[in-house]
């Protein structure tokens, strides 16, 4: 595969994730979840929570702002009503991927974000066998789960 080909294969393949992880949002949005691009990432060696730095390209255009791991954070009221001084949410973090594997970075970032309460579901999105499908995967017990 030549320089240019692959060029251009990883342009479809960037624009293909992003469809994917905007279908996965619209989803969750419909079901009732208040979903946010995640601004957050974790770095490995300090072992804490860091603000998600922007990719550029060497001409300096931004290629995308939102870089944080998980994709999204999505929170749903679950008990309360809007006049109590309080609700309860149920707040799950949702990495989007098209085929539904983590690499063993992610993987390790997924532990943290779990050992360290920051989410209590880690969930990951991957297309289904039907088109249109998204199926979520609790990170921890790798199974399949219904999220609404």
């Amino acid at each position: 595969m030549s320089p240019k080909e692959k060029s251009i294969q990883g342009k479809k393949s960037r624009a293909s994730g992003a469809r994917f992880e905007l279908k996965v949002r619209k989803e969750l949005e419909e079901k009732g979840w208040i979903t946010d691009k995640w601004t957050k990432n974790i770095d490995l060696k300090k072992k804490e929570l860091i603000p998600a730095k922007r990719k550029f390209n060497p001409f300096n255009r931004i290629m995308s702002i939102g870089t944080g791991f998980p994709d999204f954070i999505a929170f749903k009221p679950i008990v309360g009503k809007k006049e109590d001084d309080y609700q309860v949410y149920k707040v799950i973090g949702v990495e989007a991927k098209s085929n539904g594997f983590l690499d063993k970075e992610e993987k390790e970032k997924c532990r943290f974000l779990l050992e360290n309460n920051i989410f209590k579901h880690v969930l990951i999105a991957r297309k289904g066998k039907t088109p249109g499908e998204i199926i979520y995967k609790d990170f921890i017990t790798k199974k399949e789960i219904s999220v609404f």
